[in-house]
């Protein structure tokens, strides 16, 4: 198991796919994969007509839509080092304290769990008297943080939000949210809690789907509220395993709802609804398919921490279901390292579908 300094020494990758699959059509709640205009209209142009695309100007604004994320794709690396620097310079938080992180801001609940994972003897039957069962396949509901902490994290948030310094967007799927390691808190907060806390709830948890060599991430923040973002569509995470975290405000409905694996036919899937509350985490399979029901009122704020195995993803790549075509990136990037140069070995363990 890798331990914090070997950050220092193993450098992690992008697949090549990252630029071309994957990418989300709000307007048409379809995910899509862009090779080139050829390709794209014989795979989805019959589709795209089905769901209200018709004419031709409107393939047209399609075909924008899809050119200028790929771009911000190919960008992202260089733009998001530039956001985070001029953050670095320009911003000044309220709350310093909340970049590190103190046991005080889990809560105690949260802290007896993760006791008992580092314990001798520890099993997954033993843990899940700690965890609230849930309808969805193992999905797992516990308080994570005090309300306290989530109160002033969303201080934090809110007067980053209103500041001058540049905002990067946390994913195709969500407009409104804040990168987290743009903002300066991976390397003191993230990192440890994925490392000392998540990363021994999930290695019983999920064995099968490295749980216990979750070695990278990548954390965000999504808002919800009115006139904004409201719901989230079915979809999976570029992660092993995803925490997701409610920190507040007050907000009505909006519930979870969780399927099957991605590899499960969508007829073939029943879905589950699951209530979300304000402190709590939900802890899933990133392979899951999940959405999030509409807000009717108020404004929700949701911290998301996708964390990845790369002896998992090394593989296979979750994304585009290939061996990873690894191409140079910055910080944890999505996840891949090199085996040839890092050693790491192969397992041969593979999330279950069940």
């Amino acid at each position: 198991m890798q331990t914090e300094q070997d950050h220092e020494l193993v450098k992690f990758y992008t697949c090549s796919c990252f630029c071309t699959d994957n990418i989300f059509l709000e307007e048409y709640k379809l995910h899509v994969r862009f090779i080139s205009e050829q390709q794209f209209r014989t795979d989805y142009r019959e589709v795209l007509t089905t769901r209200g695309c018709s004419t031709d100007i409107q393939f047209q604004d399609v075909l924008k839509k899809i050119e200028t994320e790929v771009e911000r794709r190919r960008q992202l690396c260089v733009k998001s080092a530039e956001r985070a620097a001029t953050i670095k310079e320009l911003y000044k938080p309220l709350h310093k304290e909340l970049y590190f992180l103190q046991e005080s801001y889990l809560a105690p609940e949260f802290l007896k769990i993760v006791n008992y994972c580092r314990s001798d003897g520890a099993s997954e039957q033993g843990l899940l008297e700690f965890v609230w069962p849930l309808p969805a396949k193992r999905v797992y509901r516990f308080p994570v943080f005090s309300e306290k902490f989530c109160k002033e994290l969303i201080e934090e948030l809110e007067h980053f939000e209103q500041s001058e310094a540049p905002k990067g967007r946390p994913n195709t799927m969500n407009n409104y949210g804040i990168l987290l390691n743009e903002l300066g808190f991976d390397q003191g907060f993230i990192t440890p809690l994925r490392e000392k806390y998540l990363r021994p709830v999930a290695a019983l948890l999920y064995p099968d789907c490295g749980g216990h060599c979750l070695d990278s991430h990548k954390a965000f923040v999504v808002k919800y509220a009115m006139q904004e973002d409201l719901d989230l569509s079915y979809h999976y995470d570029n992660a092993e395993v995803t925490l997701n975290v409610s920190l507040g405000k007050e907000f009505t409905e909006g519930n979870l709802y969780f399927g099957d694996m991605r590899q499960v036919p969508l007829s073939d899937s029943e879905c589950a609804e699951v209530e979300h509350h304000v402190t709590e985490g939900l802890l899933h399979r990133g392979q899951q398919m999940h959405g999030a029901l509409r807000i009717s009122s108020g404004q929700r704020w949701n911290l998301i921490v996708w964390m990845r195995a790369s002896r998992e993803r090394n593989k296979l790549c979750p994304m585009c279901g290939k061996k990873p075509r690894l191409v140079e990136s910055q910080g944890f990037a999505a996840g891949f390292t090199d085996d040839s140069q890092t050693g790491i070995f192969q397992n041969t363990s593979s999330c279950a579908l069940t």
